[in-house]
């Protein structure tokens, strides 16, 4: 078995214990991953239950952001949700897009997608639709989505650039995404880095900042804008399980810098040029953000 096959496993066998798991138990540490204590924290997860559409059961406290109030959904739109879950987002995006759109959720866990079902039968939801498969292979025909949201799930993804390839396949052209990640700014600690574990926790999943803006500008997205950002601080209880007390502290005394942030950018409709901005400021495609 390859590594990223090895990665996808080690996250689908994570998610699967998650959606058994009390909502309580999921927030114990980064995107769900456990801690070596019962302390619970709640590092990522932005509060959902003022948003119109949520539906409690299906929120299993996984997010670190809140895609869909950025999405710009309008009635009618059809929406694709990454990484779906229990259907949280996609039935937030379904409040928005109202009953003559449609959103279709994508999960590669069996258990979030029955357990997302079941949800959408009880808010008798007939265009909500939940579809097993890989993100970076999406079961959705070219051309298909107004907008694309995800919420803390790019990356668990081995792959990155693939998601991101087949998030530009299957928006109609002038279609848009905005997504919710983890991303980096300087290097993790080796141990952090190739701890299997501790990728399905998010952290060694997540790559530099910079990186993850331009594989969106490689793919030829314009008017990106990063919408959101805030820091996320990891607690000693959970990083004291792969690091030495020595490198613990060099880690919390050094200069890296774990965000969750939320990025948009749409798909262009024929020639046009790409251009990237953030809070305001324009960018160079090349250059990351000013």
């Amino acid at each position: 078995m390859d590594k990223e096959q090895e990665l996808k496993n080690i996250v689908k066998e994570r998610y699967t214990t998650i959606a058994e798991q009390r909502k309580e138990e999921n927030a114990s540490s980064c995107c769900g991953a456990t801690t070596s204590s019962n302390k619970v924290y709640n590092i990522m997860m932005d509060d959902y239950s003022k948003t119109g559409g949520y539906v409690a059961d299906a929120d299993l406290g996984l997010g670190c952001g809140l895609p869909t109030q950025f999405a710009k959904i309008k009635q009618g739109d059809t929406v694709i949700d990454l990484g779906s879950g229990a259907g949280n987002d996609a039935f937030v995006a379904r409040h928005e897009t109202g009953a003559e759109g449609k959103v279709i959720g994508i999960d590669f866990t069996p258990i979030m997608i029955e357990k997302a079902r079941i949800n959408a039968d009880k808010l008798g939801y007939n265009n909500v639709e939940f579809r097993t498969g890989d993100i970076d292979n999406m079961p959705v025909n070219d051309n298909v989505a107004d907008v694309i949201v995800s919420n803390c799930v790019l990356n668990l993804v081995p792959n990155k650039a693939k998601v991101i390839a087949e998030i530009h396949r299957v928006l109609k052209p002038h279609g848009h995404f905005s997504i919710s990640d983890v991303v980096l700014v300087g290097d993790l600690p080796k141990a952090l880095k190739e701890d299997a574990e501790m990728y399905a926790g998010c952290v060694a999943g997540a790559i530099q900042k910079s990186e993850y803006l331009q594989l969106i500008t490689d793919q030829g997205f314009k008017n990106m804008t990063l919408q959101k950002e805030k820091p996320i601080v990891i607690p000693n209880d959970i990083l004291e399980k792969y690091l030495t007390l020595e490198d613990l502290n060099a880690f919390n005394a050094g200069n890296t810098g774990i965000f969750s942030v939320t990025v948009y950018a749409e798909k262009a409709g024929g020639l046009e040029t790409i251009s990237i901005a953030s809070e305001g400021n324009s960018c160079t495609p090349g250059g990351g953000c000013c």
